[in-house]
């Protein structure tokens, strides 16, 4: 079943067609009306079901959009709605719905509800975000970073902050990629050692350094994500923000990467936290072109596990 449940468990030779499929896409869009259909209708006939157990903006937009633009439907069902796991199990939902729906997208806190639900399931199954890795975002930086500075085999990537699941889902992309990835990041809030050790184990150098001036020097491009998720109590907001105080991505610390480095950050953002606002609005940063990039490369991935 061609499931796209993680990066480092898709071919590198299919993650690249992808990358190429969702820029032709997108290219084969220009001077179209926004919401209007792409000229191919590859899934014509083909139901897809969005789940959301965590609610979101660019992911329910971009697959919902993304789906409608190229002859399909969607059904969006929220976790409440569905009790997943609670009223009925995970592998039981997932068998019902593979005989309603073509392919089914969820977006979930648990890795394992994702696992379980793609076990289970006789249809694909994308994993548009679980509380351990975010494969579909990282698709779409992969897409910008080569729409403005090429190919991104054997450059630096930093990431700044917390080794959260956006940082994951790099190491993996790191690997199958060809990049190299420094993490700088207080100690507490390092990336899973599972997810350096693969990207190590497929020739990409990973660095972890603590002084956030010295690991940007050289960057080919800067990563960042808020510190603080929106179920954080203010006592953890607060512990949070002050470990991560040091590691802001802000005009100095971008000055020490390369003059042509780009910024990104997969949004929401905290201005002036995580981020200033004279980074997130200036030269370097493609933020919105990596938002928009979501649509593109989530068509791509559609594609590929419907094989159309």
């Amino acid at each position: 079943m061609p499931h796209f449940l993680d990066i480092h468990t898709t071919d590198p030779a299919e993650l690249r067609h992808m990358i190429e499929q969702a820029r032709a896409m997108k290219t084969a869009r220009d001077g179209l009306p926004k919401g209007s259909p792409d000229a191919e209708q590859p899934l014509a006939n083909h139901m897809v079901a969005l789940i959301f157990e965590k609610p979101s903006t660019r992911t329910r937009v971009s697959f919902d959009l993304g789906v409608r633009q190229m002859g399909g439907q969607t059904m969006v069902l929220s976790g409440q709605e569905m009790q997943l796991g609670h009223g009925e199990t995970i592998a039981d939902t997932a068998r019902v719905l593979s005989r309603y729906v073509d392919l089914i997208m969820i977006r979930t806190f648990e890795e394992s509800v994702l696992q379980e639900l793609a076990e289970y399931a006789s249809v694909p199954v994308i994993n548009g975000l679980t509380n351990r890795t975010h494969p579909c975002q990282i698709m779409a930086d992969v897409m910008t970073y080569e729409e403005h500075r090429g190919p991104i085999a054997g450059r630096k990537v930093v990431w700044s902050g917390d080794g959260n699941n956006v940082c994951a889902s790099f190491l993996h992309a790191a690997g199958q990629f060809g990049f190299d990835l420094t993490f700088t990041g207080p100690e507490v809030l390092d990336p899973e050692p599972e997810f350096v050790a693969l990207a190590r184990e497929k020739g990409s150098r990973v660095e972890i350094i603590r002084d956030p001036v010295r690991a940007v020097e050289g960057a080919d491009l800067v990563v960042t994500d808020t510190w603080v998720s929106m179920h954080e109590s203010q006592s953890n907001r607060e512990r949070r923000h002050n470990l991560l105080r040091p590691y802001q991505v802000n005009e100095a610390l971008m000055a020490h990467a390369r003059p042509d480095a780009l910024f990104m950050h997969c949004l929401p953002a905290h201005r002036e936290e995580e981020v200033t606002s004279a980074v997130m609005d200036g030269p370097q940063s493609v933020i919105f072109d990596e938002a928009e990039n979501r649509l593109h490369a989530q068509k791509a991935i559609l594609r590929h596990c419907l094989g159309v």
